[in-house]
């Protein structure tokens, strides 16, 4: 499995209007939506459901990044959505820093499989100095687009 096939063409978004963690959460859900990754009558629902699993212990697993995620039985397929916020925001992390970048990761609730498969790759990724400096860096949805064909490629070192 690779970035490039669960991160949905147009839900990539370079600057966060939201400074807080639920309505970051609830923007990468509309672009989700807004790229027709998912139905948009699921959305509330959704939400709910991510903030649900945020409340039970936080996604931000520190330097920088939080990949919220949640398996619904909406959806039909992987999909993932990535949004910078230049400013940080706070998302309750391990490390209690801000978090700058967001991966959130929605999955089919009867493919848990693919759902490891996948956070094993973000994970992998982020795991990687290289990796989380340029996303941070990411001005455009190309820059962003960029890092994650040179992540599948492995042409980043860690």
């Amino acid at each position: 499995m690779k970035l490039t096939e669960i991160v949905v063409d147009g839900a990539i978004v370079p600057a966060l209007a939201a400074s807080e963690r639920d309505d970051v959460v609830a923007e990468l859900v509309a672009a989700l939506v807004a790229a027709g990754a998912v139905p948009a009558g699921v959305q509330p629902d959704l939400i709910k459901a991510i903030l649900e699993r945020e409340q039970k212990g936080s996604t931000g697993f520190g330097k920088g990044v939080a990949v919220p995620h949640v398996k619904h039985k909406s959806i039909t397929g992987m999909a993932a959505a990535i949004g910078l916020s230049p400013r940080g925001v706070d998302f309750n992390a391990l490390d209690k820093q801000p978090v700058y970048s967001v991966f959130l990761l929605l999955s089919p609730e009867d493919r848990p499989e693919e759902h490891l498969q996948a956070m094993e790759v973000i994970f992998k990724n982020l795991s990687k100095d290289t990796f989380r400096r340029f996303l941070r860096q990411a001005a455009s949805v190309e820059d962003v687009r960029t890092l994650l064909e040179e992540a599948d490629s492995q042409q980043l070192a860690g």
